[in-house]
């Protein structure tokens, strides 16, 4: 009978040499993640294995790729992991350092159903975490990973005999020459491609140069401190230095990639950053007149724009919001037949013929190179001042113990829809409509909307504010709106990043 984890062990002692360490909280919405060693140990690590492997077996599945991210622990938290999977009679196959795409590419190459992908993303060092599917291209949503959680935090996990461990080879090779055929430029472009010493940094260089693209590279070295900053595209200070290598080398494109490649950032030729949303909204104008009648998926943090675009609504392209988070806008792009989702973050998603339904930033890089490929004569730049403006902030991000974030959340969706209800305005604007999909987004009545949900993989909240009228109001209603909201929740810390 395998063993009950606990939530309460302290390292260096023979209790945690001997007992799985599982926090429950390391099970969030869409992958499950943790500290390592004060949160999971790697006998945890095991029992989630045999969890993850225990679900499957229950599916009618046995087959699962395994792979791992670039950091001083993944490769032993991978194999702690794969032993959980041969515990509960699986069969492994590991295909090594991978991005998250890879692993994802390597389901369809290797006819495996399943896939558990080591990662920690873009997070600190010191976290580490698996992405984690049964269904290609889809990952595990809330209900998925409820179940390997309980069977987990239950010690229920079922031990069979069988259970097997290959390692597949030239997976990565077959994903980079799959993943290049998706664009092959009609002449050079010079593109910045910038990795933050992550996993990328061993993949996306090739790929770009296979693609035709003159490729500067910006901390592809591996190294797994971080020496400069996480592999974050999302974040300003990946950007910022993105920006300046831009302006260095009089590149036409910088691409940044994070920590398992799964997500793309973008500078453009002037060195100005480009929120993922609004180059969704340059791809999905792009496509349009090729993909008349299109339905665009897009995360509740993303701009209003997709809404009211002139292009979009010419060519009968519509537009769904849906909940943040990989699992669910992948999920809803599949569920419904859209041709491409974005979110905010970066994770593009584009169906066939496009791609393979899964978020993979190489394949958001060939349809960004595709664009500029086909728009030759025009800038980055050009195409992003055609669009309609909007003022949006950066992702701001409170600290919120994972425990009580939640409960925060619903206490302001609470506040936000009383409100409403009682046709009290914010900022001088009546409120349109409260959205609650995903925490709660109010629109107000010249478009601008601003936005409160709990991050789906980190103790933290996440606000994001955008105005239609100037970069002074999407600031004044921060600051004068959202801000001092929250600070009447004692449970709400400090910020990572204001504006």
């Amino acid at each position: 009978m395998p063993q009950k984890p606990r939530a309460d062990l302290a390292p260096n002692s023979a209790a945690y040499e001997t007992t799985p360490l599982v926090k429950p909280t390391g099970f969030r919405e869409y992958d499950a993640r943790w500290l390592l060693e004060k949160e999971i140990n790697l006998l945890g690590i095991q029992a989630l294995g045999l969890g993850l492997g225990t679900y499957i077996q229950s599916l009618g599945r046995r087959r699962i790729v395994t792979g791992h991210d670039f950091r001083s622990y993944s490769l032993s938290v991978k194999q702690a992991l794969t032993l959980g999977l041969i515990q509960a009679g699986c069969d492994v196959v590991d295909i090594g350092l991978a991005l998250s795409p890879i692993a994802y590419f390597a389901q369809f190459d290797l006819e495996a159903p399943c896939v558990a992908m080591v990662t920690a993303s873009h997070n600190e060092n010191g976290w580490t975490g698996v992405k984690m599917g049964a269904n290609a291209p889809l990952t595990f949503g809330p209900e998925e990973i409820g179940q390997v959680r309980d069977i987990v935090l239950s010690g229920s996990g079922v031990e069979r005999p069988g259970g097997t461990l290959t390692r597949a080879e030239g997976v990565a090779e077959r994903y980079i020459s799959d993943v290049a055929k998706r664009c092959q430029l009609s002449a050079p472009l010079k593109v910045v491609c910038a990795c933050g010493n992550g996993t990328a940094g061993a993949f996306a260089p090739e790929a770009l140069r296979r693609m035709g693209a003159e490729v500067i590279e910006m901390d592809c070295d591996l190294d797994w401190t971080f020496p400069r900053y996480n592999p974050n595209p999302e974040d300003s200070e990946m950007l910022h230095a993105m920006a300046a290598a831009v302006r260095e080398h009089g590149a036409d494109i910088a691409l940044g990639f994070d920590g398992d490649g799964d997500r793309c950032g973008v500078v453009d030729d002037t060195g100005e950053e480009i929120f993922a949303d609004k180059v969704g909204l340059m791809l999905a104008r792009d496509l349009a007149p090729v993909h008349p009648g299109a339905t665009i998926v897009v995360d509740v943090k993303s701009t209003g724009l997709y809404a009211t675009d002139p292009i979009l609504a010419s060519h009968g392209v519509k537009t769904v919001y849906w909940k943040t988070g990989h699992s669910y806008i992948k999920r809803k792009t599949a569920e419904i037949g859209a041709l491409a989702g974005f979110e905010k973050s970066g994770h593009f998603f584009v169906n066939a013929p496009l791609g393979r339904g899964y978020d993979c930033g190489l394949t958001a890089a060939a349809a960004i190179l595709n664009m500029l490929d086909r728009n030759r004569g025009k800038k980055l730049s050009e195409l992003k001042r055609a669009l309609p403006t909007a003022y949006t902030s950066l992702t701001m991000s409170p600290h919120c113990a994972d425990e009580v974030k939640y409960d925060v959340v619903k206490d302001v969706v609470a506040e936000y829809e009383t409100l409403a209800k009682k046709g009290q305005p914010i900022l001088g604007r009546s409120i349109k409509e409260v959205i609650t999909v995903n925490g709660v987004r109010v629109a107000l009545e010249d478009g601008s909307w601003v936005l409160v949900r709990a991050s789906s993989n980190k103790p933290e909240l996440v606000v994001v504010v955008e105005s239609t009228k100037s970069a002074e109001d999407m600031r004044e209603l921060f600051h004068n709106e959202v801000k001092p909201r929250l600070a009447e929740h004692p449970a709400v810390g400090a910020y990572n990043q204001e504006i």
